[in-house]
């Protein structure tokens, strides 16, 4: 059927927000490919990402429950392998789209899709809002959910695969119509979540993840990869040697300078190798002889008198102080239900000396004093100079 020109609403947004239009026409409208067929024929396993995937909703589950205080309930996800324009079919004309790219461990992208209506249900229970608006406030709200999620991910990504470099970059959160979603280009793995809460609805999550990651954390799951041979190749810079597994080499002792191999052992050697000569290289091979290194020990050095006296050079540098009263943590929750009046409780004891900071390292202690009609602090104790070192890190 030939276009009569005009442009689709979702060809419309794509202009606007700067996504190439070709993505979105002329494109399949296939449904996502089931999980069963992806990892039969993707590069990719689906199953093993769906069942590792899956051991961590429990987890999820309790978490936001934490977050919303009420009843969330998260299960799946069912995974597959997907295209932008297979993607597009499935999610509605307006999406909070929240990106936590991996950077380390298995780099590559990732990102949590929100339908309008969810990203907004959650951000209410969160708020305690009824009417709420999917600003700034909200879509930050947003991203500390996604937060949570991504760090349950990787908790058990590491406990599970033993790789301790797994990180994700802080969530940045927006709301925008689904042809300007960023999305992979290309294959990727899309994990489709239901979930339940305090609210009466229900509502999906979709996770994408890049090709890269979905492979690598695929393959360190121990999903299916390429066959490997059952022989070794070792490739030799002389015409190529095949050293079925077993094999053992013999003292040759023996000058092989263009002479022919005899068969040993059912190993055929061919010695077509340009007239190499290794006469006498490999005769008599015995232990080798390994002693350890010695190092002498690293001494801390010290200053003369000419070095100490540089310190004169910054003598009036400024550097900021502050008299630290007290700290504590609180949920975004609480923070938001803040209001004047509310009384926010300290780690410190009343009549407990407070901390004195120089650009934020702990130096003194003190007590707090009123001068005139101005608050002091009177210098109680001086933190040793061998627990300043070590705050900064150093350790000697």
């Amino acid at each position: 059927m030939m276009s009569d020109g005009a442009l689709s609403q979702d060809e419309i947004d794509a202009l606007l927000s700067g996504v190439d239009s070709s993505a979105l026409s002329g494109g399949s409208t296939a449904a996502v490919a089931s999980p069963a067929a992806a990892g039969a024929g993707g590069s990719f396993d689906t199953d093993a990402l769906e069942k590792f995937f899956s051991s961590t909703t429990g987890a999820l589950s309790a978490n936001l429950a934490a977050l919303t205080g009420t009843t969330v309930s998260l299960v799946g996800p069912e995974v597959a392998s997907s295209s932008r324009d297979n993607l597009l079919t499935l999610i509605p004309g307006m999406v909070t789209v929240v990106n936590t790219n991996f950077t380390s461990g298995f780099p590559g992208e990732h990102c949590f899709i929100f339908s309008e209506e969810s990203a907004k249900a959650i951000a209410s229970l969160m708020t305690k809002e009824t009417d709420i608006q999917l600003d700034d406030m909200a879509m930050s709200v947003i991203g500390e959910v996604v937060s949570q999620i991504a760090g349950t991910q990787i908790t058990a990504l590491t406990d599970k695969t033993g790789n301790k470099s797994i990180a994700s970059a802080s969530p940045s959160a927006a709301n925008v119509p689904k042809a300007a979603a960023a999305l992979p280009a290309g294959e990727f793995a899309v994990m489709t979540y239901g979930l339940e809460m305090g609210d009466g609805l229900s509502h999906q999550i979709w996770e994408v993840l890049g090709l890269s990651p979905a492979v690598d954390i695929s393959n360190s799951l121990g999903g299916k990869s390429p066959a490997k041979s059952s022989g070794q190749q070792m490739p030799m810079g002389m015409g190529g040697m095949n050293m079925n597994a077993g094999m053992q080499m013999p003292n040759m002792g023996m000058n092989m300078g263009g002479m022919q191999m005899p068969n040993m052992g059912g190993m055929q050697m061919p010695m077509g190798m340009g007239g190499m000569n290794m006469g006498g290289g490999m005769s008599n091979l015995g232990p080798t002889n390994v002693q350890p290194v010695q190092f002498p020990n690293l001494m801390q050095p010290k200053l003369g008198a000419h070095e100490a006296g540089n310190i004169g050079l910054i003598m009036d540098v400024s550097m900021e102080m502050t008299v630290e009263l007290g700290r504590t943590r609180k949920l975004i929750k609480e923070i938001l239900g803040m209001g004047e009046g509310t009384i926010i409780e300290l780690d410190k004891l009343a009549g407990e000396p407070v901390d004195i900071l120089v650009n934020h390292k702990l130096i003194a202690k003190g007590e707090v004093v009123v001068i005139d009609e101005n608050f002091g602090v009177r210098v109680t104790e001086i933190v040793s100079p061998m627990e300043r070192i070590n705050d900064m890190g150093y350790n000697y």
